[in-house]
């Protein structure tokens, strides 16, 4: 496999991002890969916060919610996928699958032995995220849901739909630009830190290829893991939950958040970001400290 490394020096000096990088490499099935992720916190920790990005972004996106999390006491765990952030890059567009992505972090999952899991997740995050539960719900005891859905083989909605089409036209993404547009509080020096991943096209091949696999047909991988997602979460979790919506997010907003509210057993009223956008992690020490209050103050 042909594996491109992003160069330490890209990630020197990001605003908000001094977390210092940890990496495991060789996960069972996924030999002569390095996989990057944070772990912030105190391991003894009562609570750990997984953290999981989605596309395009990596793990900077939660850098707002770290510290909130670890001021209670709280241990975060925040991956890069494959494809992103520190992580190693396959040159090779087709080696992004649905299985390889979310076979990943249930290897980390195990590798790290995580118990007594607050799962934290958005856009992608929740596709995989809220499969990965029902595979090994007893890891798992809280959830904070952010613009996300549970894809059963058909299309999340035409935001979705654009968007992929959009994603087709851009092999060379401007990814911080994009992130940027729906998140006019960012300094350019944010924006860039967005880029830092991707040196040239090459790199990018986790995230052209992230839109093509969203189940939006039957026979799709990951149809039947959303199936399966969708009747645990009404019917089987017994733990608590927290839900923020981005309201301005036009690709997985209200009306794909309202109906995940929905499929979420118990889940209490959404945190409404109003003029929060897609990636409202941006919006995120709010969030964090909403959720973190909902539970009891951990």
């Amino acid at each position: 496999m042909d594996v491109l490394r992003t160069p330490e020096d890209r990630f020197a000096d990001l605003p908000g991002y001094a977390f210092p990088p940890r990496y495991v490499e060789n996960l069972p099935g996924f030999a002569g890969l390095r996989l990057h992720y944070l772990d912030e916190g105190p391991r003894e920790a009562a609570q750990t916060f997984l953290c999981l990005h989605g596309q395009p972004s990596w793990s900077y996106l939660y850098r707002r919610m770290i510290p909130v999390f670890t001021a209670a006491g709280g241990r975060v765990i925040a991956p890069d996928l494959f494809g992103f952030g520190r992580s190693d890059k396959p040159a090779d567009d087709a080696t992004y699958t649905y299985h390889f992505h979310r076979d990943s972090l249930i290897r980390l999952i195990e590798h790290l032995d995580l118990t007594n899991v607050t799962l934290v997740c958005q856009d992608w995050g929740g596709l995989y995220g809220l499969t990965i539960v029902p595979d090994m719900p007893a890891r798992f005891s809280r959830l904070i849901v952010m613009n996300t859905a549970i894809p059963v083989g058909e299309s999340p909605g035409p935001g979705f739909d654009a968007w992929k089409a959009f994603n087709r036209t851009q092999p060379d993404m401007a990814v911080g630009r994009l992130i940027a547009r729906g998140t006019p509080h960012l300094t350019p020096a944010e924006t860039a830190a967005y880029d830092a991943p991707y040196p040239d096209a090459r790199y990018k091949g986790g995230v052209r290829r992230f839109p093509e696999l969203v189940p939006v047909s039957p026979e799709m991988d990951g149809t039947d893991e959303g199936i399966r997602a969708r009747a645990f979460w009404s019917n089987a979790w017994q733990g608590q939950s927290f839900m923020a919506i981005g309201m301005a997010d036009p690709v997985l907003g209200p009306p794909a958040m309202r109906f995940l509210h929905r499929l979420i057993r118990n889940c209490p009223p959404p945190l409404e970001i109003e003029g929060g956008g897609h990636f409202v992690q941006e919006w995120g020490e709010p969030i964090a400290t909403a959720a973190l209050a909902a539970f009891g103050g951990r």
